[in-house]
């Protein structure tokens, strides 16, 4: 069961005292409801919305395979002329990678090539030495690749430009209306008391302002995103029907 469900499996099945509790991603709450059938939980039933804490922000790298490739235009001018001549790596069949990458190939009338790997370094190490095109990868990642010259990062997948990245134009920047990252958040077992889930939020609350973790989440050019458990609810939603609707388009399975 890939893509964190085990873990979110686990959570959903514990006893709901405070005591487990689970970091729910877009994997877990938006792309596993969408891409596995046999799912052991219900993203939506089975937890209760602490706060998020993050919004891990993408950007799309290109390799050394394609030094031509310095910026996006050139990026989509050469994947348009020839659909499936540019490949694109990911961290498995189903990833926030692959369906990052798919959501820019249909909003720009793109066709790559998927090589998924077993996880995010052994696939960001093939970009890095060029054995695969491109990839969608965290934007903290894909600048500690960049400084030597090994990757060109070509676009932030980010509303506005990151202060780890400030010369690296977002999509939207570069006529790309497509915004795109991966939520971190805080989730309780179904039917955690309220006043748990109150103490929870505010222990969120509170550590999203300690410097140890302003520096954690600087390095993944990130930063705090603290919501209402209801705020929290509702990004859930939104990112159902946004991963959903491409996972369903590409017939995407996990199980």
């Amino acid at each position: 069961m890939p893509n964190g469900s085990i873990g979110a499996t686990v959570v959903a099945r514990s006893a709901p005292d405070g005591t487990v509790l689970l970091l729910g991603v877009t994997d877990t709450h938006a792309v596993n409801p969408a891409a596995m059938r046999n799912l052991a939980y219900d993203a939506n039933r089975d937890f209760e919305p602490i706060s998020n804490i993050t919004n891990v922000p993408l950007a799309l790298a290109v390799g050394p395979s394609r030094r031509e490739l310095q910026d996006l235009q050139a990026f989509l001018a050469a994947a348009k002329a020839k659909p499936g001549g540019l490949t694109h790596a990911s961290w498995g069949v189903g990833s926030t990678s692959q369906i990052a990458m798919l959501r820019i190939a249909e909003a720009t009338g793109i066709e790559l090539l998927h090589v998924p790997y077993t996880g995010a370094a052994p696939a960001a190490q093939a970009l890095a030495a060029g054995q695969v095109d491109s990839m969608v990868l965290p934007a903290g990642a894909a600048e500690a690749l960049a400084r030597d010259g090994t990757i060109r990062i070509l676009a932030t997948l980010s509303p506005q430009r990151l202060a780890l990245l400030p010369g690296t134009p977002t999509l939207q920047e570069q006529g790309v209306p497509l915004s795109i990252s991966i939520f971190q958040a805080l989730f309780a077992p179904a039917r955690t008391p309220a006043p748990i889930l109150a103490r929870l939020h505010e222990a969120v609350t509170q550590s999203l302002k300690a410097p140890a973790m302003l520096e954690v989440l600087r390095a993944q050019a990130a930063l705090p995103s603290p919501t209402t458990p209801d705020g929290l609810a509702a990004l859930v939603r939104e990112d159902q029907e946004a991963w959903g609707r491409v996972v369903r388009a590409g017939n995407i399975r996990l199980d």
